[in-house]
């Protein structure tokens, strides 16, 4: 049987993905072998694995750094939100339907033998599973039926690490607060209380570790400084968004209410040159040097809102000076119309920004594969992506073609114009460094610039650099050896 050790936090954004990832690289480096878990997910980034399943991006980074492929079993249930009150739920991988917020709150427990399932099938492949909670134990509205924080916890007989952010302020605050709001029981599993994002000398932290260990009765395990990494979070509360610097490259994002897999583009932060900014008004767009249309969970309503709010009439606008690329609903977006015939978001048909001479059909059977091959000729200014590599996934629900034409160059991996509108399904499309590189380049060009420094990696091969530092900082800071004590008859 795995031995086990589950990370909660005091708030949502306290740092529980990267403290998971964290000690899966270190169980790794020590010889384990290691795989995160989360029962259930609330994420608009997924990932499709190799069996054709979803998946939250958080486990995916977390498999990573155990050194593992990712399974669904790690994420049994993800909830990818359509509106403020819904979401669409995903059981190990497969779409079950939409359900509001107060009906999959009566359904959950129901789902009590699909998580001890996925938790099993771990088991059979780990020595070591590192639980990653979500939101708060104390979230009192939540407890009944609790599949994700303690109620997970006694599922499998977990010992609990708190971690609680201290560069919001009030961490003393929220540890001790929330271990009075626990029963005896879920106190009891509670073994040490974790401080993350410390800015400057720990001596003048002391005094308030000891007020926390005499007050709380649990060991403070660790005090991690605020870590510049640049690997993935969720993308519900990414700081990514609040970047606003334009650099010598300035890339635009447009950020809708139901952005998706924003990851595509966090290969270009590796170029010092290169600025990703996300942006949801007119007035953030300014004049940049490329604007992307990212993934959306609900392209017609997204589509609405940037009509609505002079988005789109701001990126016409643009065209023929700005390059414009579109991932997936963004593709769709560009296109002569979206059509929802069965409702599958909301009915009808939409007109599209007409930049792409395509049709787009929503469907209910939603496309999930991996994918991988070359970039066909290309127009225009990134015709230099012209036959490079590329490796990802595709996960949508709608089939697009070209309009009034039998022409199959559509199921190319982009179509692009000689205007520089360019459009793709795949995800992951830069993740190789040289097509990103490509991509930077020929905006530097355009602008008259030589950039010397700023190779970007392999994605791959970048992230696993940054696995390594996360790993360093667990070992410098954490009570390594306590956390090895909390395991289930741990192997010294």
């Amino acid at each position: 049987m795995a031995k086990v050790i589950m990370v909660q936090g005091t708030m949502s954004n306290a740092g529980k993905s990267l403290l998971v990832a964290g000690l899966c690289r270190v169980f790794r480096q020590d010889g384990y072998t290691v795989a995160p878990f989360k029962s259930q997910n609330m994420a608009l980034n997924s990932f499709i694995t190799k069996e054709g399943l979803e998946m939250g991006r958080a486990q995916v980074m977390q498999a990573e750094a155990a050194g593992i492929a990712p399974m669904v079993c790690m994420n049994p249930i993800l909830l990818k939100p359509t509106s403020h009150t819904g979401s669409q739920v995903i059981v190990n991988g497969e779409v079950i339907g939409n359900m509001s917020a107060r009906e999959y709150f009566a359904y959950k427990k129901q789902l009590v033998p699909d998580i001890k399932k996925a938790f099993q099938k771990l088991e059979e492949k780990a020595d070591i599973i590192v639980i990653e909670g979500a939101g708060s134990p104390a979230e009192i509205n939540l407890k009944e039926n609790d599949i994700v924080n303690m109620g997970l916890a006694e599922m499998v007989d977990a010992p609990v690490l708190l971690v609680g952010d201290i560069d919001r302020g009030g961490v003393f605050a929220q540890l001790l607060g929330t271990l009075m709001l626990l029963t005896k029981q879920e106190k009891d599993r509670v073994k040490g209380l974790v401080i993350n994002k410390f800015r400057g000398d720990k001596t003048i932290l002391d005094p308030g570790i000891l007020m926390l260990e005499e007050k709380g009765r649990v060991p403070v395990v660790g005090v991690l400084p605020y870590l510049e990494l640049r690997l993935e979070d969720e993308d519900s509360l990414t700081e990514r968004f609040d970047h606003r610097r334009e650099g010598l490259i300035d890339i635009a994002v447009i950020r809708y209410p139901r952005i998706s897999n924003f990851t595509d583009f966090n290969v270009f932060e590796q170029n010092p040159n290169v600025t990703v900014r996300y942006v949801a008004s007119e007035e953030e767009l300014h004049h940049p040097d490329l604007i992307i249309l990212p993934g959306s969970k609900n392209t017609m309503g997204d589509l609405k809102w940037m009509r609505q709010n002079g988005m789109e009439a701001a990126v016409k606008k643009r065209v023929g000076e700005i390059p414009v690329f579109g991932i997936c609903g963004g593709y769709q977006m560009l296109g002569e119309m979206v059509e929802d015939p069965d409702g599958v978001e909301e009915g009808g048909a939409l007109r599209g920004m007409e930049l792409l001479p395509v049709k787009t059909e929503l469907k209910k059977q939603k496309k999930r594969c991996q994918v991988e091959g070359k970039i066909g000729t290309l127009p225009g200014i990134f015709s230099e992506l012209s036959g490079c590599s590329y490796q990802g996934y595709e996960i949508h629900m709608g089939s697009t073609h070209i309009e009034g034409e039998t022409s199959e160059e559509w199921k190319a991996p982009v179509y692009g114009t000689r205007q520089n509108v360019y459009g793709s399904y795949i995800h992951g499309l830069f993740d190789q460094g040289y097509t990103a590189e490509a991509v930077v380049r020929a905006l530097a060009k355009k602008k008259g610039l030589s950039l010397m420094e700023g190779k970007i990696q392999d994605y791959r091969k970048f992230k696993e650099t940054q696995y390594d530092k996360l790993a360093d900082a667990m070992r410098m800071y954490f009570h390594m050896e306590e956390i090895y004590g909390m395991l289930r008859e741990a192997r010294l």
